[in-house]
């Protein structure tokens, strides 16, 4: 199994070659208007039926927070579910952790459309 490290805004990848991309937290660093550079990049060189895995920050609503060098976002689940659809993923199920002390945490797991 190869496993490869890339940028989101770019992915040095033929198109539909990759069965899966983890993409745990650098999400975050995108505002709304942005998210869909990378949400497309992951469309375009995962395969059909490939799945993607992404973790970010939650919240109740799209918000800047101050975060250790650069600022990020919190998304809630539902508005990242729908960037989500607009670049061509099913959203298969989705994750929300609530603790105390820490920053609400999320998790969707998403599958490519089908080719039309």
């Amino acid at each position: 199994m190869d496993f490869a490290t890339e940028g989101l805004d770019s992915i040095d990848a033929a198109t539909n070659p990759v069965g899966g991309v983890l993409s745990w937290y650098p999400l975050i660093h995108y505002e709304s208007g942005a998210i869909q550079v990378p949400f497309r990049e992951f469309s375009r060189v995962i395969k059909p039926g490939g799945i993607l895995f992404v973790g970010f920050f939650e919240g109740p609503a799209f918000e800047r927070f101050a975060h250790a060098i650069t600022p990020a976002y919190r998304w809630p689940v539902d508005a990242i579910s729908a960037e989500l659809g607009r670049a061509g993923f099913d959203v298969v199920e989705s994750h929300a952790r609530k603790t105390a002390g820490q920053r609400p945490q999320a998790a969707v797991i998403a599958r490519r459309q089908d080719a039309r």
